[in-house]
């Protein structure tokens, strides 16, 4: 592994679905499990060759901290000692995340924030057990786990409000600072991101349309205004009034915790990730006009946070599978554009190696429902996108 390495000027990058949130299904609480849905851990070995085989150097992979912490405090590190010795024999080098939607079944959910110390302690543990590795994302998608566990009702804690929603956001960026602190106190480690990066369109003259699509992104975006200490904007806004004073204080204390040149923040763009509102919703979004939205707000996005970024999640989700290396080509190129106005492109990552299980419903139908999306199909075999993927590896090796 790149133990004394920097993140790649460009990195090429894949990753392993590991989602793991509680949802109702058929009037159960049930966990949703993408590694047994994908026969994963069964075939680890032979999963992470492949990925290797297409020049692949850089791996976004966690092991499920519920598998990890089987009950407070008490950590079985099989399955990591195993993962990253599979990823120093194929040659990966892993960004490590170390929560994927889910919690271990001793903590309530992400509105409670006794699981906040919780984290900070398996962080603790993990980084005194293996000293190597120096690229995280401890918490996968801050803000969409805080969205649909508190906003949309779908997983963990199934609330669906504002406050709610401000409350779990406030908990999963305090984690994920507090992680983030102790890995700087540890190592010269980087935080490389992963957030969901939606990208709202309306026509300029439609103003119901307009106040839609700012809504959506002030309160998407306020997850990079907690991480880097700006005042939520819009609807936002009132995110101070709702979430507790000790959490605040604590997040604010941790802002600046990663020197601006130890962070490539993660942008997670698919095409479903492009929404249009009022009468911009009544003509269809074409991969052209879903790669330009990403460009326009990417570099509006930079003008108010300033660090680095890459497309840290991407695939074909939300066009048919054979479509799969018209937008790869297309975002690649929109990657390349805003590199050469100038800002910070620091990479792309497929996600994920395999098909994925029940996005078709967000996973609120855990029924093993294939979502083809994989550079290799459920059956491993690859996909024409892989080999394309392999070419732009061997472009930025």
């Amino acid at each position: 592994m790149m133990s004394n390495m920097d993140f790649p000027a460009f990195a090429v990058a894949c990753g392993e679905e590991g989602s793991d949130p509680l949802v109702l299904h058929e009037g159960r609480v049930v966990r949703v499990d993408q590694y047994r849905a994908s026969g994963h851990l069964e075939r680890l070995d032979a999963d992470l060759a492949d990925v290797g085989g297409l020049g692949v150097k850089v791996w976004r992979y966690g092991m499920p901290w519920r598998l990890t912490e089987l009950e407070p405090g008490v950590y079985d590190w099989t399955l990591w000692d195993r993962a990253l010795e599979a990823c120093r024999r194929h040659g990966l080098d892993p960004v490590i995340d170390l929560c994927h939607f889910g919690l271990p079944d001793h903590h309530g959910g992400f509105c409670d924030t006794g699981w906040v110390d919780g984290f900070a302690r398996y962080v603790d543990a993990f980084l005194a057990r293996y000293p190597e590795p120096r690229w995280f994302t401890p918490v996968n998608e801050p803000g969409i786990t805080a969205m649909f566990s508190a906003l949309l009702g779908m997983w963990n804690d199934r609330r669906a409000s504002e406050d709610d929603y401000f409350v779990a956001l406030g908990n999963v960026v305090l984690a994920n600072l507090e992680a983030l602190a102790r890995i700087r106190a540890d190592r010269d480690g980087w935080w490389i991101g992963s957030e969901g990066f939606g990208c709202d369109l309306a026509d300029a003259d439609d103003e119901a349309g307009v106040r839609a699509a700012t809504g959506a992104r002030d309160l998407q975006q306020a997850v990079w205004d907690l991480h880097f200490g700006l005042a939520p904007r819009g609807v936002a806004a009132r995110l101070t009034d709702v979430v507790a004073d000790s959490v605040q204080s604590r997040v604010e204390a941790l802002v600046g915790v990663v020197p601006p040149d130890r962070i490539v923040a993660g942008h997670d763009i698919y095409p479903v990730s492009v929404t249009a509102h009022g009468t911009r919703a009544g003509r269809p979004l074409s991969i052209a006009d879903r790669v330009g939205a990403y460009e326009d707000e990417a570099t509006a996005w930079h003008e108010r946070y300033r660090v680095p970024f890459w497309v840290s999640e991407t695939s074909n989700l939300g066009l048919a599978v054979d479509q799969g290396s018209e937008w790869l080509a297309a975002l690649t190129a929109s990657l390349d554009t805003l590199s050469a106005s100038g800002l910070p492109v620091r990479g792309i990552c497929w996600y994920s190696r395999g098909d994925q299980y029940d996005w078709d419903t967000a996973l609120m139908s855990p029924i093993g429902t294939v979502t083809e999306v994989g550079l290799f199909d459920a059956q491993r075999h690859p996909r024409p996108v892989a080999q394309h993927y392999a070419t732009l590896a061997r472009r930025h090796p």
